[in-house]
């Protein structure tokens, strides 16, 4: 038998264990605070949760063991990044855009020139696949070493079918050769098809529906979809269309809204059922109260207001009316460039006016619930019999994610029970004593 168990003794535990679905109310600054506890997992799967200090564990033949001693550092989820758009080509003629913006050009004024998401469409669909899944890979690193296991990828940077199609295959291969050559990373790709209107192409949105969305899904059934309306984009009653339809193939739904301009699309999509509403800069406090008494959840982008125009959604707004918000990256080369949870997070604390508990909990199980992995096997929970996913922090208490700006990150990333990322932490390998001496079969770690 072959295997590997790791063990995370003496952490202060935040288990995010509670009740099913999107946390509102008092449940969503709830963490499930073990002051003193110990994790134990065994082949990918969280066996075992107590308090105080670990006892001693059965090791199996041939297995691999691995023991940190946490020294009171929080132990808590992976992040779940539940909106971003990490995969792309072409940097250089975004950074250009980033300096007229400093000069006072607006984003809206850029992308009507058929720059913004254009710019980056063109170098997309000039891109092979293997520059598309290398990009995106590297990319991919980064926000793993900064605590994030699960995370959500768009298309929209190709807008016409070869290039969204070729958009997902990348990201479903780079998912597929992460998993299989290191640890079983958990990734969802979105179709954003209409992420911009393709002004080249006057029959786009038409084009949209009736034939890339087909077309995507023969080769990727039930994929979530998403949109992006707003002025300049796709209008609410286009929007709603394109959602309908893939809410009728038994997609799930989602969409950008309120941006920039609040144009009505948030009620549309609540009463279409849409698991998240994304952006809200711009939403009227009647959309909030719409938003708040539904089960659909706000998806908060801080990074995007420090980056663009300093607009934040009102997300305190949202939870004290009884709803429900998630945050995250919104990773992307035009109004989001970064990679990084803990600053979302913590920015979500300073502008969306969260708690530090809400807050990690709109990064943890409620972005988990945007995505549809807080069921059976809950990626945002540390309870026994849910996957491995967690993240050593570098602090002893839980306050320091939306209290440092800029930080390294967590000191250990552990995604399915194997070592993703590492920084300045002690790790003592068990001897197995199944082994004997012998090279053949001393025990190794995956």
């Amino acid at each position: 038998m072959n295997g590997h168990a790791i063990l995370i003794d003496n952490a202060r535990v935040l288990t995010l264990e509670g009740p099913p679905g999107p946390r509102s109310g008092p449940w969503h600054s709830e963490l499930g605070v073990i002051e003193q506890g110990w994790v134990f997992a065994r082949n990918g799967t969280i066996e075992a949760v107590g308090k105080g200090r670990a006892p001693q564990m059965e090791m199996h033949e041939g297995e691999s063991f691995l023991a940190v001693d946490a020294s009171g550092l929080v132990l808590m989820p992976t992040w779940t990044d539940c909106h971003t758009h990490a995969c792309w080509t072409g940097s250089a003629s975004r950074i250009q855009e980033w300096s007229e913006l400093r000069s006072g050009r607006s984003y809206l004024d850029i992308l009507e020139a058929g720059g913004g998401i254009m710019s980056t469409v063109r170098s997309v669909r000039e891109s092979s696949m293997t520059e598309l899944s290398d990009a995106f890979l590297h990319r991919l690193t980064a926000m793993i070493s900064l605590g994030t296991g699960t995370i959500e990828v768009k298309t929209g940077y190709g807008l016409e079918l070869e290039a969204e199609l070729k958009m997902m295959r990348s990201l479903h291969r780079t998912a597929t050769e992460v998993s299989g050559k290191f640890f079983p990373m958990r990734m969802q790709g979105t179709f954003l098809g209409a992420h911009a209107i393709d002004r080249e192409h006057p029959d786009y949105v038409e084009h949209c529906i009736q034939k890339m969305l087909p077309k995507i899904l023969e080769e990727f059934p039930c994929v979530p979809v998403d949109a992006y309306c707003e002025e300049g984009a796709w209008s609410p009653d286009d929007t709603e269309r394109l959602l309908r339809a893939a809410k009728d193939q038994g997609c799930p739904i989602r969409v950008h809204a309120d941006q920039f301009n609040d144009l009505g699309m948030t009620a549309r999509a609540v009463a279409l059922g849409a698991r998240s509403v994304d952006h809200l800069e711009a939403s009227k406090p009647e959309t909030l109260d719409v938003l708040a008494a539904s089960s659909t959840i706000g998806v908060m982008l801080p990074i995007c207001g420090l980056h663009i125009d300093d607009r934040f959604a009102d997300g305190r707004g949202i939870v004290d009316r009884g709803g429900s918000v998630a945050v995250a990256t919104n990773f992307n080369p035009g109004s989001a460039p970064s990679p990084s949870m803990p600053l979302a997070v913590a920015l979500s604390v300073r502008k969306n006016g969260l708690t530090p508990d809400e807050a990690i909990v709109a990064g943890t199980w409620n972005a988990a619930c945007v995505l549809g992995t807080q069921g059976e096997e809950a990626t945002a929970m540390i309870a026994p019999g849910q996957p491995a996913d967690f993240q050593l922090l570098d602090g002893e208490h839980e306050g320091c994610v939306s209290w440092e700006l800029g930080s390294a990150g967590p000191r250990l990333v552990v995604i399915g029970g194997k070592v993703a990322h590492q920084r300045a932490v002690a790790m003592q390998h068990i001897e197995n004593p199944f082994d004997d001496d012998t090279p053949e079969s001393g025990a190794s770690e995956d």
